[in-house]
């Protein structure tokens, strides 16, 4: 594998006029404790497939990585091969946590110079990873709390994922795999940070505040924004004052920070999907009895049995688009922080804001039993 920084030092970085074209997710980067076992559980209990590996085997001295993936979705699982390497000392403050949600662009130097000119910290230039299947153009930024955001351009690479990592399985994911992309991620953030997280995204890299809300429950209460560009989406939540302990100060509280909360994977299938993970152990969160009740008069008519819905605890909500069938697992770690989403969506464009209240009173019966509530 060949390096080369598009910058060299001689040269002046002149930025860019133009908003980066964001063409959607390309890879979310997990930071584990241990790697292989990170990888069996998304392989055994999500269904995600082995594309790619790098390590000591491929001349990296410090960390592995292993490269799982679903269709256009891609999830980096890497680990520290020492302990006082800054991944394991992130790992004990965090637990398992999402490190970096990468952008696929166009030009990777256009948006890294646009969003440094706008106000981002740069982590990395641009520079050129080169071997025999082609090249891959990669910059980094700096996002909130730990995480970083690597613009990724690909067009001219054939390979599984990048240069220097091997292929191991077919290097290509079934057609069976039951989800097609990340269809968002939500992220946890400190009280009085939710505008800053938003003025990131809006003015560094030309999203939209497409949404905003406050959720109040019996116990606690929170602010949100939902900021989008494209396909992309991110949903920022903030704890407001309540009478207890929130999910989101919950979340804050064992992660040691702001964070992503949950990545939200979308499917054509969520019933076949729930199914699916169930059977392979993978524990869900349910609404209330008395959500399912309301539900017909809430929502409408819609194509899916509500006998299976009540079953599999899948929420439903509408918009002036369509409708989104979603669901939400338990954490997927010891602590409780991070979890997934599934979510299908009929021609909806929104985050079922209507089924917030219902998901905040499934989470706290959880905190409840943690004691945590």
């Amino acid at each position: 594998m060949h390096t080369r920084n598009l910058f060299p030092a001689a040269e002046t970085f002149a930025g860019s006029a133009d908003k980066p074209q964001l063409r959607g997710v390309d890879f979310v980067e997990f930071h584990v404790g241990n790697t292989m076992q990170a990888a069996f559980f998304y392989q055994t209990a999500f269904g995600f497939a082995p594309i790619g590996r790098a390590g000591l085997e491929t001349g990296l001295r410090d960390r592995t990585s292993i490269v799982l993936g679903q269709q256009q979705a891609r999830f980096v699982l890497t680990g520290a091969l020492q302990a006082d390497h800054p991944i394991s000392e992130a790992v004990r403050q965090h637990g398992d946590y999402v490190k970096d949600v990468a952008f696929a662009v166009d030009d990777a130097a256009a948006a890294f110079g646009y969003a440094v000119d706008h106000g981002a910290m740069p982590v990395s230039e641009p520079i050129v990873l080169e071997d025999e299947q082609g090249r891959v153009v990669r910059a980094s930024i700096q996002g909130g709390g730990d995480l970083v955001h690597t613009l990724i351009e690909r067009e001219d690479y054939s390979g599984a994922f990048a240069p220097g990592f091997q292929t191991i399985g077919s290097g290509t994911v079934p057609q069976e795999s039951p989800f097609t992309c990340v269809d968002h991620v939500a992220f946890s953030v400190e009280r009085g940070t939710l505008d800053q997280w938003a003025d990131l995204y809006i003015n560094g890299l030309g999203f939209e505040q497409v949404f905003q809300d406050s959720t109040t429950t019996e116990y606690s209460s929170m602010r949100s924004k939902v900021v989008q560009c494209g396909e992309i989406r991110f949903t920022l939540l903030e704890p407001a004052e309540g009478r207890r302990k929130s999910q989101i100060e919950e979340y804050l509280s064992y992660h040691g920070g702001s964070g992503a909360q949950h990545v939200a994977l979308l499917t054509q299938d969520i019933i076949a999907a729930v199914r699916q993970l169930k059977a392979a152990g993978v524990e869900f969160l349910r609404a209330p009895g008395t959500y399912y009740e309301m539900l017909p008069d809430r929502i409408g008519t819609f194509d899916e049995d509500l006998a299976s819905l009540r079953d599999l605890g899948i929420l439903l909500d509408r918009d002036e688009w369509g409708y989104l069938l979603q669901i939400f697992s338990k954490p997927v770690q010891s602590r409780p922080t991070m979890f997934l989403e599934l979510i299908q969506r009929k021609q909806a464009r929104g985050f079922g804001a209507g089924n917030i209240r219902a998901l905040f009173q499934a989470v706290e019966r959880e905190q409840l039993l943690r004691g945590n509530l």
